[in-house]
């Protein structure tokens, strides 16, 4: 602990606490500050040892150099200035602020009246001022030193086109594994069992959900709840410290040179259109007390926030200093982590301007043109609850985008739905309608069943009721509309015939999703039938209906998913950048898509039409325009057949090659046989998988 701390005009950049060797830069922006305090503490954090004005501001930057101040430091900081709610001004000298560049934070605050700039209970209270010290309450801030001995670790750089995501929460993923050490944290999905599994899996990303630091919310904990998921960002530099067993940065950093080591990426879901600091209600935890007005998008009447997001704010992107922000913290996560993408949370916010959506928006060109960001994945959530907010297939290249319209026709389509063959069309094909436009690829469609926010595979096969009175909403909460079959009995059963019934559905779904042109997501569990009990909004389980269950895994099922996931890597006919719309080739003048009946005729206008019809065949070629130097191969056929058993007449094969029947979900451990029949009967609830090959002398 320093004793009487050297202080010296430092530097406006970089932003943050910035350890040179020797003591600590503090850098913080606030355009409407009168005054910004550094507050030191003592080792254990419970004493404040100085208060030390920064004596220096260039433009809205206020800065000055600690000599003395080492890695482990913890701070905060106060700043004063007017509080005048009613034109969005709400400053609190009395409260401790979070950094918003801080690298590591000690805890998450602790709830307690103090914590509110206003006066709890007063009238009209959020026009209050509130003079008790938040500092017993707030986590502190500690200076880092984020060097790390990276070695030869280099990013996978895995294309698109060869990407299978797996979506997952790290502690839910490790925190049942018998054998994973550090449970809950990243050193757990850096341990063996884990690297073990995704890499027999066959998965070549990991997609965490929120692992910036974040809140758990007052209501949350006031019913011995917990923020599970992590959507509610307060920190975007800091990992949060609940992953970190052994309060260390190296942790995370491990976590990913692990990963790298096994040709796994890692990219993380990060929530920038909103902070979990809420509605003028909400607490001043860091952005609301340093300078309201610049951070958050003020409604018409500035005490109140415009909130697109559903969470009480809105980010001010619009903002030159937070959009600064958003892509330090971007270029942070990319050179000094090493992580190799972005999924952007409610990504419809970070577009929203004055006018409305603009997929030229000032975060999307800033993007584009940054350097630093230029090979990494960049993945929208392309929605939000503002005015227009439904924007899939919207955004501009490089992004992939999360398609719910895959989600919803796959399970409706499997469901028995009628009228559903034309749209799974569109969604085995890469949903053209939707991507198909600005030289954007059919890999831009990133194709889900299941996600963390919804059921899991075997809930959508077992539940057609959510069941989410854990939550403590009275089962009001989560999606209304999730297009599931319960097979007759609501949850588990001990009827055979309804489990061999959901586990054929289970790997109906899992193949439709492996064999689709576009960039397939997994939901972590669903490769071995994870259930959440009927449970479609888990965000507040921190438990075992939000853990994977391990030990009840299915390992045949998860054997079938190895061996899709492995079939779609050997045949790049399934994941071709070009869209597939029937145009002849160059090279061969065949089509590049046939659509079949079962009678081996050609799709008509009336078949599509058929709202009864329950079958759909499509033989899958390579691309038209594809370059000669693409690798090439014949011709996949895919027969996908939701209603009764039917005999079905397979194209004829040009001579000198025949079709391999590779896959039967009906019959998943069928071996690899060439067909010697045209016709044959396709079993009912099934797809088969043929590939045209060359006849074996």
């Amino acid at each position: 602990m320093i004793q009487s701390p050297a202080l010296a005009p430092g530097h406006f950049a970089p932003l943050g606490a910035t350890f040179d060797g020797e003591g600590v830069n503090f850098a913080v922006f606030s355009q409407h500050a009168t005054r910004m305090t550094l507050c030191l503490f003592s080792p254990d954090g419970k004493t404040e040892t100085h208060r030390i004005d920064l004596p220096e501001r260039d433009g809205d930057v206020w800065h000055g150099y600690v000599s003395g101040v080492k890695p482990g430091q913890l701070y905060g900081l106060r700043a004063n200035g007017p509080y005048q709610p009613e034109e969005g001004h709400r400053f609190n000298y009395h409260k401790l602020l979070i950094d918003p560049y801080a690298k590591r934070l000690t805890g998450h605050p602790k709830w307690h009246d103090s914590l509110m700039g206003y006066t709890v209970g007063h009238d009209d209270e959020d026009l209050s001022f509130d003079t008790r010290d938040s500092a017993k309450y707030m986590p502190r801030c500690v200076v880092e030193d984020p060097s790390f001995a990276w070695g030869t670790d280099t990013p996978p750089g895995t294309t698109i086109a060869r990407s299978v995501i797996y979506e997952a929460h790290v502690r839910g993923l490790t925190q049942l594994h018998p054998g994973a050490l550090n449970k809950g944290g990243f050193l757990a999905l850096a341990s063996d069992v884990m690297l073990d599994h995704l890499v027999k899996l066959g998965i070549t990303a990991i997609e965490l959900l929120p692992v910036h630091a974040f809140i758990n919310d007052r209501f949350l904990v006031e019913k011995k709840l917990t923020n599970y998921w992590g959507y509610q960002s307060i920190g975007f530099f800091a990992p949060d410290p609940r992953y970190l067993t052994q309060n260390a940065l190296w942790e995370f950093q491990h976590m990913v040179a692990r990963l790298h080591s096994v040709g796994i990426e890692v990219i993380l879901d990060v929530v920038y259109n909103h902070t979990g600091e809420g509605s003028e209600q909400g607490p001043t935890l860091a952005f609301r007390g340093l300078d309201n007005a610049s951070y958050y998008r003020l409604a018409e009447d500035k005490r109140f926030y415009i909130n697109d997001t559903g969470t009480g704010n809105t980010v001010n992107m619009d903002h030159p200093m937070v959009l600064r922000m958003v892509m330090d913290s971007l270029r942070y996560w990319v050179e000094v982590m090493h992580v190799d993408g972005f999924r952007f949370d409610l990504c419809a916010t970070l577009g929203r301007t004055e006018t409305g959506f603009d997929r030229n928006a000032a975060f999307f060109q800033a993007l584009r043109q940054d350097p630093a960001l230029a090979g990494v994945k960049l993945i929208a959530e392309p929605w939000d609850i503002g005015p227009g907010g439904y924007q899939v297939g919207g955004f501009p290249a490089p992004f992939l985008e999360w398609n719910d319209k895959y989600r919803d026709s796959v399970r409706k389509f499997w469901r028995g739905d009628s009228g559903q063959v034309a749209e799974l069309a569109d969604r085995l094909t890469g949903s053209a309608p939707q991507f198909d436009h600005s030289g954007r690829p059919a890999t831009a469609s990133v194709n889900l069943i299941t996600a963390h926010d919804g059921y899991t595979l075997a809930d959508v096969t077992s539940y057609e009721e959510r069941h989410n009175e854990a939550n403590g909403e009275d089962n009001r909460d989560g999606h209304g509309s999730n297009y599931s079959d319960n097979f007759g009995v609501e949850g588990p059963t001990d009827d055979a015939a309804i489990n061999a019934a959901r586990l054929r559905r289970r790997r109906n779904m899992l193949a439709t999703l492996l064999l689709s042109q576009g960039t397939p997501m997994l939901l972590a569990g669903d490769e071995f039938g994870n259930s959440q009990s009927g449970n479609n909004n888990a965000y507040c389980q921190d438990n075992e209906i939000g853990w994977v269950d391990w030990d009840n895994a299915d390992h045949d099922l998860m054997a079938f998913t190895t061996r899709l996931i492995a079939f779609r890597k050997a045949h790049p006919i399934l994941r071709q950048k070009r869209f597939l719309h029937a145009r002849e080739r160059l090279v061969d003048g065949i089509e590049d898509l046939f659509w079949w009946r079962a009678d081996g005729a050609h799709m008509q206008d009336e078949d599509w039409e058929d709202p009864e019809l329950r079958y759909l065949a499509v033989e899958v070629r390579t691309a038209s325009g594809t370059p000669k130097y693409a690798v090439r191969e014949e011709a996949v056929l895919l027969v996908f057949n939701s209603g009764a058993e039917i005999e079905i007449t397979l194209p004829e094969a040009p001579e000198g090659t025949n079709w391999v029947q590779h896959l039967d979900t009906g019959h998943p451990d069928l071996p690899v046989a060439a067909v010697d029949a045209r016709t044959m009967t396709m079993e009912g609830e099934s797809i088969i998988v043929m590939v045209l090959e060359a006849h074996c002398e």
